[in-house]
């Protein structure tokens, strides 16, 4: 899985990360979490608005290259963060999973509740535990 630099910055509650390897590629929040979970939606649309057009995505740098560059400034607050790119491919595949009993029945338990189904809960699940939602 490809990950992006972000670089964030802010004070009290405005927020944002910008991603220099994607053009026009930023997010923002009120606290340095919303914007990094911002980010990493427009990180996701961003490459699959490229996918779409069956263009590459940028190779990403390095946080060694970026400071280096100059593209993070640290002494005015910026600092670096991980932003995974975690794309669809739009084709849903069928897996063997081996789960405990009690586990199963709050998945289920819990995937009822918004009417989900315990594939679409489990990949929801995975998709925030990856992203770092919390």
């Amino acid at each position: 899985m490809t990950r992006y630099v972000g670089i964030l910055d802010g004070a009290d509650d405005v927020w944002g990360v910008r991603v220099p390897d994607l053009p026009g590629c930023h997010g923002g929040g009120a606290s340095p979490e919303e914007a990094i979970a911002d980010a990493t939606s427009a990180v996701r649309e961003w490459a699959e608005a490229r996918r779409a057009k069956h263009l590459p995505l940028p190779d990403a740098r390095t946080v060694a290259d970026l400071l280096r560059l100059g593209e993070i400034d640290s002494a005015a607050g910026e600092s670096a963060v991980m932003i995974p790119v975690l794309i669809d491919s739009g084709r849903p595949v069928r897996a063997n999973l081996s789960l405990d009993a009690g586990l199963l029945a709050a998945i289920d338990a819990e995937a009822s509740r918004p009417g989900l189904t315990r594939s679409a809960f489990i990949a929801s699940a995975a998709r925030e535990k990856i992203e770092g939602h919390r």
